[in-house]
């Protein structure tokens, strides 16, 4: 799942690759991979200064959390060099390069199954050990998110893999001045089927993305296992085809601000940063419940354990820092801040002010069995032709 950030026009603040502190080859390290607008280089700085000792820290940005996974790949299969010196070593992707290992690295709840089965993380041992400060403070529901077994299904007695810093959701958003016409703005998934819309609508290009909020409308649950007891799910998917211009996971947004189209389905982390940019633009969580996505720092596997990143772990997980990614990151915090409407600009309240009845009818992809995965694939493909 290619979830990227679509920083368009935004006054958050870019973390570039950022070098805090200096000093010999023996001063303490933290080394950060980390997608690319998920962190606000003031909160790097702020927690630098909160430091007791003198520390280097080295945050490297990347654009798009499928290329952090492929680097933590890359780490396991090729052998570890440390001739390289300097900046050079924190540049991704330079060909012919060696990459180098990170401490901690952002990784999407949707990839920690392939991670933990492919062996290219390790848990947080530390959670266990109490060195987690803050832990206590995450509502069970993240913590279920993210305690797994050694193939990366959830299990109570397993294991913590991941600390979720940041979490969003797939929304409607829509052009107010096409639908402002039609005298309605959408509350639910079951507005794209309304027959004023044909041909208006694009749809990510996910198949647990469009057959799960089909699901959702039937009231099923998107990660239903098998999509043959689902009594009238493809004739709503022909029907919702109908309606649709384009399927993209990238190129949304675009065709709704010129007005090509009127309506689409997309993920928080690549609208909310645009629609004060745009004031056409409107969002909305469905009322029935959507898909829910969360960032996480993960250890990459053969990785020392450093209590800087415990630190940096807490650091995040503190109320004030939370409210501070929160806002400036345009997404919502696992922790429970004090934010209030004030905080948030008026076309995003709704959408970071979560509502508890909506998130509890809310779901997080969760793995399927590789007969579900077929499923989805095969009658994603079949309504499309």
């Amino acid at each position: 799942m290619d979830r990227r950030s679509f920083l368009l026009g935004t006054s958050t603040l870019a973390l570039s690759q950022v070098l805090f502190g200096c000093g010999g080859n023996n001063q303490t390290q933290l080394k950060v991979k980390l997608l690319k607008g998920s962190i606000p280089g003031q909160i790097v700085n702020q927690f630098h200064k909160s430091l007791q000792q003198q520390v280097q820290l080295k945050f490297a940005p990347v654009e798009q959390i499928q290329d952090l996974f492929q680097q933590l790949q890359n780490w396991q299969q090729k052998p570890k060099s440390t001739d390289e010196q300097g900046w050079s070593r924190f540049i991704p992707f330079r060909q012919g390069q060696q990459t180098t290992d990170a401490d901690l690295v952002t990784l999407g709840d949707y990839w920690l199954k392939a991670a933990i089965e492919q062996k290219l993380i390790q848990p947080l041992q530390e959670v266990q050990g109490n060195q987690l400060k803050q832990w206590s403070a995450l509502d069970e529901r993240w913590k279920k998110l993210v305690t797994r077994n050694d193939q990366g299904n959830l299990d109570t007695q397993g294991k913590v893999w991941g600390a979720p810093y940041r979490w969003g959701s797939t929304v409607i958003v829509y052009n107010r001045d096409k639908l402002r016409k039609l005298g309605w703005t959408p509350k639910d998934w079951s507005d794209l089927w309304r027959d004023e819309v044909q041909q208006r609508i694009s749809l990510l290009n996910q198949p647990r993305e469009v057959i799960g909020l089909v699901l959702k409308k039937l009231g099923k649950s998107y990660n239903t296992e098998n999509l043959d007891q689902v009594p009238d799910l493809e004739k709503e998917l022909q029907t919702l085809n109908r309606k649709v211009k384009l399927y993209s996971s990238n190129n949304y947004l675009e065709p709704l601000i010129m007005g090509d189209t009127w309506l689409a389905v997309g993920w928080s982390s690549d609208v909310l940063p645009v629609l004060g940019a745009y004031p056409q633009l409107g969002a909305v969580i469905p009322q029935s419940g959507t898909a829910i996505w969360a960032d996480l720092w993960v250890r990459p596997a053969g990785i020392p354990r450093v209590t800087l990143s415990d630190q940096w772990i807490d650091f995040c997980w503190q109320p004030s820092t939370a409210k501070q990614i929160s806002v400036l990151t345009k997404s919502n915090s696992p922790i429970s801040t004090n934010i209030v409407a004030s905080d948030i600009p008026k076309p995003l309240l709704s959408l970071l002010q979560s509502d508890g009845e909506v998130f509890d009818k809310s779901e997080f992809l969760l793995p399927l069995p590789p007969s579900a995965i077929k499923q989805y694939e095969s009658l994603f493909a079949k309504i499309k032709v």
